[in-house]
């Protein structure tokens, strides 16, 4: 009997994750809820051995009532912060993606870093307060502007780096008063700024045992150079060479095994991907910035184009707790992911524009595109979000993966559609394509 998968989400994560677990010979069929317009079609290749792939409007509970589901994977973190696992595997639905316990190392900044502080993990000095007078003292223990950090989830804009007084102080009392970011922002944390190179550090676990991803830089800030407000995103590569194999075997010691070992000493043993976002200092040392609970975006276009192997098999034996040293294969290609965003992101954007070219950056040999903000209206696709495409291609080497998804993303054509064109340049130490 052959898999049916369900794959809860609806950006480009969740694109990338539906086609690669498509690709896996133990599954038939990949539902995703809610999904976007690419995940209502199945592509050829595998609509000719029978295989699907569909959207639907269903809930993920609604489905696993009404259809068989063999595993589920659930993609965005708020879900698995409310406990969606839990609810899912009540129902009988194996699932991988932790539970509502194991999700407060995302659910809540302030939880993370008293864990890591018990566990011995490398971490920032911070502050944790809930007050304009408690900031004020907090901030005088800092030698330069912290970092704030909205304590809840926020979709990735609950960061701030001040420059100046008044900046920091319009921050602070936007987050506390709950104007910027509501209940999410009304505990903030303080936290010592650190110079160097971030990381995107995944790992799939199954409670007690870790398999390390190979690392992924993503790039945050909307404008090259880094200029520019936090974005969810704007592309990342891999793998990074910043990692060395020494460093590699650094950070699985360090960071992964300590918190996979941690979540188990606490009762709430963690079971799907751990994503720690590290900064690698300029003297080499690694920090821990943020945990989260599942894969990342774009950093899951990118990765899945380094796994070989049957991806369903992989994640069903964590789900199970049941990885085995040999579980996960990787390849020795490298990918390079280039997010397209809608007019006006990261702020407010502009929806219904108009997309086309799509299938002539696909024709671009190892090319992906992955589908994020978008919807079918009519024969037409339109923008529907601010982060629209995710345009990831592989190849032997990573100039090369840059250069084939710079070809690609020159082909997509949309109304203000914005790009930054370094995706990849600090690692090769060149200037952008």
């Amino acid at each position: 009997m052959r898999r049916t998968v369900l794959v809860v989400g609806s950006g480009g994560r969740e694109h990338a994750l539906a086609l690669r677990l498509l690709a896996s010979e133990s599954v038939d069929h990949v539902v995703v809820a809610p999904g976007n317009a690419g995940t209502t079609l199945t592509p050829a290749e595998w609509s000719k051995r029978g295989k699907t792939l569909r959207s639907t409007p269903l809930s993920p509970l609604e489905l696993a009532r009404s259809e068989r589901i063999d595993l589920a994977v659930v993609g965005p973190e708020v879900p698995l912060c409310a406990g969606l696992s839990d609810q899912l595997q009540s129902l009988g639905v194996r699932t991988y993606g932790p539970s509502a316990m194991a999700a407060r190392l995302e659910g809540s900044k302030a939880f993370m870093k008293r864990f890591a502080d018990r566990n011995g993990i490398p971490t920032a000095p911070y502050e944790v307060v809930t007050s304009l007078v408690e900031a004020h003292q907090a901030r005088e223990r800092f030698d330069e502007f912290p970092v704030l950090k909205a304590d809840g989830l926020c979709a990735g804009k609950g960061v701030v780096l001040a420059s100046d007084p008044q900046e920091l102080e319009q921050a602070l009392d936007g987050m506390l008063s709950g104007r910027w970011f509501g209940e999410a922002g009304r505990t903030v944390l303080l936290e010592q700024r650190l110079a160097g190179s971030e990381v995107s550090v995944h790992a799939i676990c199954d409670g007690e045992r870790a398999f390390v991803l190979p690392m992924v830089q993503d790039h945050k800030r909307i404008g090259d150079g880094d200029c520019g407000p936090n974005t969810g995103g704007m592309g990342a590569y891999g793998p990074a060479p910043l990692v060395t194999p020494e460093l590699f075997v650094r950070l699985e010691r360090d960071f992964v095994d300590k918190i996979v070992e941690g979540m188990a000493a606490d009762g709430a043993p963690f079971r799907g991907t751990l994503f720690a976002g590290l900064m690698i200092t300029s003297d080499g040392e690694p920090s821990l910035l943020e945990i989260n609970v599942r894969f990342g975006d774009p950093e899951t276009q990118v990765l899945m184009n380094l796994l070989d192997g049957d991806l369903a098999d992989v994640l069903d034996l964590a789900a199970q707790g049941c990885l085995s040293a040999g579980s996960v294969a990787t390849n020795d290609l490298h990918a390079l992911c280039v997010v397209l965003a809608a007019a006006g992101y990261p702020g407010p954007v502009r929806s219904g524009d108009v997309i086309t070219a799509i299938e002539a950056a696909e024709a671009v040999e190892g090319v992906h595109v992955y589908h994020a903000g978008t919807r079918r209206v009519g024969d037409e696709l339109h923008t529907a979000g601010g982060r629209v495409l995710g345009v990831t291609a592989r190849a032997s080497t990573l100039q090369q993966a840059q250069q084939r998804a710079y070809q690609a993303a020159s082909c997509v054509r949309f109304g203000g559609m914005q790009m930054r064109r370094d995706i990849g340049a600090r690692a090769l130490g060149t200037c952008a394509p």
